[in-house]
């Protein structure tokens, strides 16, 4: 994701989401996340914590701060949607502006209350095997949880993604997303999102998931170095627990 340093700079969806064409510099609009919240509570009956509607009211109240007024309410005069669909025992759940995905992830249905191995049929490990999906959850689950996010733990956070689901590039609403745009919004308001915010249900939003593996390990701790002052990793962060994730698998 793509934010300014500029604190007079408008934020606008491009900023945000992973989206292009018209959608991409519209400047968001209260009235905006305003509607995105009453589909979501709708159509899913509640307002996902982290979700579209959550990042933009955080971009909104931002734009409103440094006295920026849209033009236009885009979602007011466009489209806005949530669609469901069960695939395969998970629900994926898509929500667009203007006909442009802005977000995308799964949830376990009602229906897939089965074992982890079952779940993940793709990875070929041992049941007890620490995933990926869980090691970024024990972050949420710690006094580490309660860490502004800052652009080093998104690094780690994207890293751990493209290693649980096999894709280099940024999942459009995926973990690695939602981090990379609130470290951006961290980076511009006091209301700090954290990594509970974003961790506490990892494993849902990832598209796959997979044991975590001593080179996994070592992956994300590299993108969480390369993106800190002092090159080294955060206590009980997200390379920590991927770190501690490998060793207890033992491969």
């Amino acid at each position: 994701m793509r934010m300014s340093n500029n604190e007079d700079k408008p934020i606008t969806y491009g900023d945000v989401f992973l989206v292009s064409s018209e959608l991409s510099s519209e400047i968001i609009a209260p009235e905006d996340a305003s509607i995105m919240q009453s589909v979501e509570s709708l159509a899913l009956g509640h307002v996902p914590r982290g979700g579209p509607a959550s990042l933009m009211q955080s971009a909104a109240s931002q734009n409103e701060r440094i006295g920026v007024v849209a033009t236009n309410d885009f979602a007011t005069e466009h489209c806005v949607t949530v669609s469901q669909v069960e695939v395969g025992g998970t629900l994926v759940v898509s929500e667009s502006v203007g006909g442009e995905v802005v977000a995308q992830y799964i949830y376990p249905s009602e229906a897939a209350d089965e074992e982890r191995s079952t779940r993940y049929p793709t990875t070929g490990v041992q049941e007890d095997a620490v995933t990926v999906g869980e090691a970024l959850e024990a972050v949420a689950l710690k006094p580490e949880g309660n860490k502004p996010i800052e652009h080093s733990d998104a690094a780690a956070i994207q890293a751990a993604e493209a290693r649980a689901t096999g894709r280099s590039e940024v999942v459009p609403g995926g973990v690695g997303a939602e981090a990379q745009c609130a470290a951006s919004i961290n980076a511009q308001t006091d209301d700090k999102t954290t990594l509970r915010d974003v961790l506490k249900d990892a494993t849902s939003k990832l598209i796959e998931d997979k044991a975590a593996k001593r080179e996994d390990a070592e992956g994300v701790v590299g993108a969480e170095i390369r993106n800190t002052l002092d090159l080294a990793i955060h206590p009980g962060g997200v390379a920590a627990s991927i770190t501690i994730a490998s060793d207890l698998n033992k491969f």
